[in-house]
């Protein structure tokens, strides 16, 4: 899938020409990308489009115009735009009762998380096969858990060619000592994710 250059990004009054049709399809495509693993954590599977809607979104709500700026977001952004043979998708841990909680409550309830970015703590297993997240580093340390991560799973030809096959199951699935979930990815969630690995 091609990187995000300078020249795909839009001007701020260009952008806010075409800004709601923009919206309008970014939060369709992303009601087909995202799934809940349990009631704790919901990923939603990157592409392309959904990056450079971001990159905009942040362009237009700090009045981002140099372009070295704008090539600042683009880079800090670009690596979740999945990669030749991978699938790269946004990790939340949702608090329902954020609103009735302390700071620390918050603190407390994310970082029941720890250790969720290894060993193996979130996989996607196509058929028999087990794609391992991959985390970025610098979200977490021993003290604190980040409540967003961003994680990539590399595709290999065989997980690729079952991802294809209706007969074959493919689920998310969350090990880790204080949660365990997985949940069956659906058919149009399927779909995008091939199309996102033959781009």
């Amino acid at each position: 899938m091609p990187k995000i250059s300078l020249s795909d990004v839009k001007n701020l009054v260009e952008y806010e020409k075409v800004r709601d049709a923009v919206r309008r399809d970014v939060i369709a495509a992303k009601q087909n990308r995202r799934i809940s693993v349990g009631d704790r954590i919901t990923l939603l599977f990157e592409s392309r489009q959904t990056v450079l809607f971001q990159i905009q979104e942040m362009i237009r709500a700090e009045r981002i115009v140099e372009d070295r700026r704008i090539q600042d977001e683009i880079e800090a952004y670009d690596a979740l735009v999945p990669g030749n043979g991978e699938l790269s998708a946004t990790l939340f841990i949702e608090i329902p009762e954020l609103v009735h909680m302390s700071p620390e409550e918050v603190r407390e309830a994310v970082n029941r998380f720890q250790g969720l970015d290894r060993d193996g703590g979130v996989s996607l297993r196509v058929g028999d096969l087990a794609l391992p997240a991959r985390f970025e580093e610098g979200y977490s340390n021993e003290e604190k858990m980040a409540a967003v991560h961003y994680l990539h799973f590399p595709v290999s030809a065989a997980a690729r060619q079952a991802l294809g096959d209706p007969q074959a199951r493919v689920r998310l699935v969350i090990e880790h000592p204080n949660y365990e979930a997985e949940a069956d990815l659906r058919p149009v969630l399927r779909a995008e994710l091939l199309r996102d690995l033959a781009e």
